[in-house]
């Protein structure tokens, strides 16, 4: 473990994701910085993966958020990034799309697993939710959780837990929680430019799903053609 060169690489970000940004900021993030560099002396987190929450982070306090990284949100469950402010606590869940040697095998339905789990277990804890991601990776979410819950089947629903049941069963994801998850966006985070986008989620969808060309059966977005292809964009960061 080589916490200086931990320490190191995250100020490295923080002073390039903060270039002219305002003391207040600075300040924050690389207090972020500080709190992610005890937790990895304590082997609780990677140089990856708390990249990616620093500069998500640093995107929300410039947004006017409060941040914490790692928090504890039950006994069961500790959130990558946390905002409050405005109109209740909004929650990225990071996925950088690691596939363990036991899913070796069946990477795809894996990484679908567990999107779907992060979704159904994190949201309920969120005013608003979100997928944190790098541009270079294509995160396969379930068209189930980009309709309003009023339009959602308990059929569908059914799916879904079967899927996560196979990986996430110690407890169960419920019906009904996953009939009420919400995913409201999408976060695109380049750590090599230190800056983050947010992205809609149904138009995140219609790309990946034609980036990924998946059949109808297993497809990310089964009732609608993509219509183009770039991300639509909504706000960014920088």
């Amino acid at each position: 473990m080589d916490v200086r060169r931990f320490r190191a690489d995250l100020y490295e970000l923080a002073t390039k994701a903060c270039k002219g940004d305002e003391h207040d900021v600075r300040s924050k993030v690389f207090g972020i910085a500080d709190i992610l560099v005890t937790l990895y002396r304590k082997n609780f987190v990677k140089i990856n993966h708390s990249a990616l929450e620093l500069v998500c982070a640093r995107g929300l306090i410039k947004e006017g958020y409060e941040v914490k990284v790692e928090q504890i949100l039950d006994r069961s469950l500790v959130c990558d990034v946390i905002g409050t402010g405005g109109d209740g606590p909004l929650i990225v869940e990071i996925e950088t799309g690691f596939i363990p040697p036991e899913a070796a095998l069946e990477p795809s339905a894996y990484a679908r697993a567990r999107i779907a789990s992060k979704i159904a277990r994190y949201s309920r804890f969120a005013g608003r939710f979100a997928l944190g991601t790098t541009p270079s990776y294509v995160l396969d979410v379930p068209h189930f959780f980009i309709e309003p819950p009023a339009e959602r089947t308990r059929a569908e629903a059914e799916q879904i837990k079967a899927l996560t049941d196979v990986r996430y069963n110690k407890p169960a994801i419920r019906i009904e929680e996953l009939l009420q998850a919400r995913l409201d966006w999408i976060f695109l985070i380049d750590v090599d430019s230190a800056t983050t986008k947010q992205v809609e989620p149904s138009a995140y969808l219609e790309t990946a799903s034609a980036l990924m060309g998946l059949n109808r059966g297993q497809g990310l977005n089964p009732k609608r053609r993509p219509r183009e292809l770039g991300f639509k964009l909504e706000q960014s960061a920088s």
